[in-house]
């Protein structure tokens, strides 16, 4: 959505799932991703490679939530 001086604005969703997310300290997707590594790792030697390689994508995703999360809770929204 434009407004007159050309800056663009979050829509309502997107600002009340900002303002949820910025309460959540940003250790936490860290914890996660690492979290999900080493489930990945206990998943791999118990011989669930399917799994194991499930599990083990969640870590970038984790990575970039807090990325994002730090970003909003940094520059704030619009």
């Amino acid at each position: 959505m434009e407004t007159q001086n050309n800056k663009h604005e979050e829509g309502k969703l997107a600002e009340m799932i900002e303002d949820q997310t910025a309460k959540i300290p940003s250790d936490v997707y860290l914890w996660a991703a690492l979290g999900s590594m080493g489930v990945s790792l206990a998943l791999k030697c118990m011989g669930h490679k399917h799994n194991a390689l499930f599990i083990g994508q969640w870590a970038a995703p984790f990575l970039l939530l807090g990325i994002y999360n730090k970003i909003v809770k940094t520059q704030g929204h619009d």
